[in-house]
């Protein structure tokens, strides 16, 4: 059954692809993915945000608004722009990337002219797709009251100053896969659900209690985070055979969290696949109507849009 329309969620995106011509030949020459033998972006986006609908159970519906594709390489914090010599040879050596690799934000989005779109409405969120140490976080939000999102929140400087309500921006890679897309998705559904549940403690936590694994809650495993499936011995551990007692199936039945603790290992999960894994992962996240404690029962609303908490 669809989801009630009060409880669908379509953000709005505008998706920039920094995929510069390396090489010449044909009608538009060959780019960078294509020269290194890399991911199809608009493949990758569209997998994507299938896997997010349907792991939201019908939720979240991305609206594409505009496909931005710029024949270049962005600029760094300290004015750096890569040619597309110096990032091949850096790239085929894998020395001599620069330093600090961090892209300047600001000056992308006044480029685009982001601000407006997000003021207007036009916009909810910025996908940003280019290539291993393009200078992206895997996420990072900006606006008034911006906070912590995977990343410290862009600093309020012209133009980002200038919005009038939050916003994610998303840094996407594409010479990695939809699992690490996911994976990118998962912190930043990490770091907004832990402070849409801040200020509540033991089980009144749900979020908290959703993320525990045997590592940190002997014999109490549910859910596990991004990292750590309920099993896992240290980080990305998504193939561990070993049969830990999990409670993870009960979050499908939310609000109930009735039921009995079942035997568990990485067959459950993908058998160490990272997409896998992570699709499972989302799937019991709490996507039902209504409210408990005061907080939505339906968590993506909290996860796409940073302005429903203080």
């Amino acid at each position: 059954m669809a989801p009630p329309s009060s409880n669908r969620l379509r953000p709005r995106v505008l998706l920039v692809i920094h995929d510069p011509v390396v090489r010449a030949g044909g009608p538009t020459g060959w780019r960078l993915h294509q020269v290194l033998g890399w991911n199809n972006p608009d493949d990758l986006t569209y997998r994507y945000i299938e896997d997010v609908a349907e792991v939201s159970a019908g939720r979240v519906q991305y609206d594409l608004v505009e496909r931005v594709e710029i024949n270049g390489f962005p600029v760094k914090e300290d004015n750096f722009v890569y040619t597309a010599d110096s990032y091949l040879a850096a790239w085929r050596t894998r020395s001599g990337f620069h330093q600090p690799d961090a892209v300047d934000y600001h000056r992308l989005l006044g480029e685009l002219e982001v601000i407006p779109r997000i003021n207007s409405g036009e916009l909810d969120e910025i996908w940003l797709f280019a290539f291993p140490y393009a200078g992206y976080h895997e996420s990072v939000m900006g606006g008034p009251g911006a906070f912590y999102c995977n990343a410290q929140p862009l600093a309020p400087r012209w133009p980002v100053s200038q919005a009038e309500r939050r916003f994610v921006v998303m840094g996407f890679n594409y010479e990695r896969g939809v699992g690490e897309m996911l994976e990118d998705l998962g912190h930043r559904a990490e770091s907004l659900l832990s402070r849409a549940f801040l200020g509540t403690r033991g089980d009144a936590n749900l979020w908290e209690r959703f993320t525990r694994h045997e590592q940190t809650h002997p014999g109490q495993s549910e859910c596990g985070n991004v990292h750590f499936a309920p099993n896992s011995e240290r980080d990305y551990d998504w193939g561990n055979k070993r049969y830990v007692q999990s409670r993870c199936d009960t979050w499908l039945n939310f609000p109930s969290l009735a039921g009995a603790a079942r035997p568990v290992n990485c067959a459950e999960w993908g058998g160490g696949d990272i997409r896998q894994h992570h699709l499972w992962w989302f799937r019991r996240f709490s996507h039902v109507a209504g409210s408990s404690d005061g907080r939505s029962n339906n968590w993506w609303e909290y996860v796409i849009d940073p302005n429903r908490m203080a």
